[in-house]
């Protein structure tokens, strides 16, 4: 009877830690067929930094309104108030099955930590705070076809071997990053402009390829407010140089159908010597409207004013102007079409002053030889699960 009742007693135990743990599947797969004109090659030293004379393009693309994924999140109750948290995300390409993120096996996001009611804190490949802050204030959500992520938020913007607190209070969000290495690398791809990036974490050598920053942003009712700061150290030549990128932004919603967003974010990089190698501003400005409950609509406006280009300070500023509308057929599936024109860059505002980061990770927005515009629009369907 003894040895029944310590039986019974384990099993009751094992369940109650059961029902404090969870663990879920979660992911979207995301793909659209895409026609684009004026389409060049990323200038890079391979090529002699020439983009060709480029053309139109018919393709199949992975991720229009949000990259393709899948993922694993869990929660467990450590009792006095602390719980353990984890995320594992894959970013992958559903046109092709294949890895994104260079071939990482969790490259959006791979972290572990602990919360509490003071916050959370967490260990791993993990998004900047800039970037999170800036999450709650641009129009179209960082959707993946033609959003200019990486000249918002910087090329770093996800970030290997990162410790990350964010604490929320009220209507009040805090963040705080610091990375010991980003493993961020950005090829050269204009003769004035250097090579920067790595992995860190070199011994004698501790500011290379680190990055901290930190962010604030408060929603209450209708109105919403936030400020971020990023600063990236790449390793550049045998040292290392300073990316800056600081920002404020705001957000009203209106009557629960519709809400306007914009912002302002200044930038300054500098190579290993102190060298000023690039100074612009970024502005933004949109919205997005419920037209009934299964069509919503976004409209996104961006501009740079490139003040400074590897020595040179008389550049045509980019501009793009992009709409989304999105149709949900159901509570997991939608379909969508996005289209956006450029000017003075390609799509997404790729050009040498946003390093054409997505064009060397996704396909080619480059502009080609003697084209200064650049126009695309595709047609998806996106189920989450």
């Amino acid at each position: 009877m003894k040895r029944t009742m310590i039986a019974l007693a384990a099993m009751v135990a094992c369940g109650a830690v059961k029902a404090q743990s969870s663990v879920t599947l979660y992911g979207v797969m995301d793909v659209n067929v895409e026609y684009v004109n004026h389409v060049g090659a990323v200038p890079q030293a391979s090529n002699g930094f020439n983009p060709g004379t480029g053309g139109k393009a018919f393709r199949q693309d992975a991720g229009g309104y949000s990259g393709s994924r899948w993922g694993l999140r869990g929660k467990e109750d450590l009792g006095g108030g602390l719980k353990s948290v984890f995320v594992l995300e894959s970013g992958f390409s559903s046109d092709t099955g294949t890895l994104q993120q260079g071939g990482r096996i969790f490259g959006r996001q791979a972290f572990v930590g602990v919360e509490s009611p003071y916050g959370q804190i967490t260990f791993g490949r993990q998004y900047h705070s800039l970037f999170s802050t800036l999450a709650n204030f641009v129009p179209a959500r960082y959707a993946s076809q033609y959003e200019p992520t990486g000249v918002i938020a910087g090329a770093n913007f996800r970030q290997d071997n990162a410790v990350k607190y964010t604490g929320v209070f009220g209507g009040l969000t805090a963040m705080a990053n610091w990375s010991f290495g980003v493993g961020t690398t950005l090829p050269q791809v204009a003769p004035a402009l250097p090579t920067a990036g790595g992995n860190g974490e070199v011994p004698g050598q501790f500011r290379r390829d680190t990055s901290y920053g930190a962010g604030l942003n408060y929603l209450a009712g209708p109105f919403g407010v936030g400020v971020g700061y990023d600063q990236w150290n790449p390793t550049i030549g045998t040292g290392h140089g300073t990316y800056k990128k600081a920002a404020v932004m705001a957000s009203y919603a209106l009557n629960g159908t519709a809400k306007v967003m914009g912002g302002y974010r200044w930038g300054q990089n500098k190579n290993q010597n102190g060298t000023l190698i690039q100074r612009d501003d970024f502005y933004w400005i949109g919205g997005q409207y419920r037209f009934s409950p299964t069509l919503d609509f976004t409209l996104e406006y961006n501009y740079q004013d490139v003040k400074n280009l590897g020595g040179n300070t008389h550049i045509a500023n980019p501009w793009q102007i992009a709409l989304i509308a999105d149709y949900v057929l159901s509570k997991r599936t939608d379909i969508y079409l996005t289209t956006a024109y450029s000017k003075n860059a390609g799509l997404a505002m790729e050009s040498a002053a946003s390093n054409f980061a997505t064009s060397l990770t996704l396909n080619s927005y480059a502009l080609p030889n003697g084209q200064t515009s650049m126009f695309g629009v595709a047609v998806g369907i996106r189920h989450v699960f």
